[in-house]
């Protein structure tokens, strides 16, 4: 009998959100296009808009790292920080479209 075997891509996908089908390289994707918050996030992917039990693993892999609206809020420019989130974070996909 011949073994089957299953292709690495389907092998390393953890999912974050079981609700939507988000893994979380989707939700790194989305944070290195700029989205710094769960709801920015949700957005983008609707990941923690149903159960809301993937939003503490989103928040772990957002963590405190780079983020620029965060900087600017430390740096104390409301106006910039207003602007940027008026701004819709794009996703990877969209990036890659236009």
């Amino acid at each position: 009998m011949a073994r089957r075997t299953i292709p690495s891509r389907e092998v390393n996908r953890v999912y974050v959100c079981s609700c939507f089908g988000i893994t979380d390289k989707q939700v790194k994707d989305h944070a290195a296009a700029g989205a710094c918050t769960p709801r920015q996030i949700a957005s983008a992917t609707k990941a923690g808009t149903d159960c809301g039990s993937c939003v503490r693993t989103i928040q772990g892999i957002l963590g405190r790292g780079a983020c620029p609206r965060r900087e600017l809020l430390e740096k104390g420019d409301a106006a910039a920080v207003l602007a940027a989130e008026t701004e819709p974070a794009r996703s990877p996909a969209l990036a890659e479209a236009a």
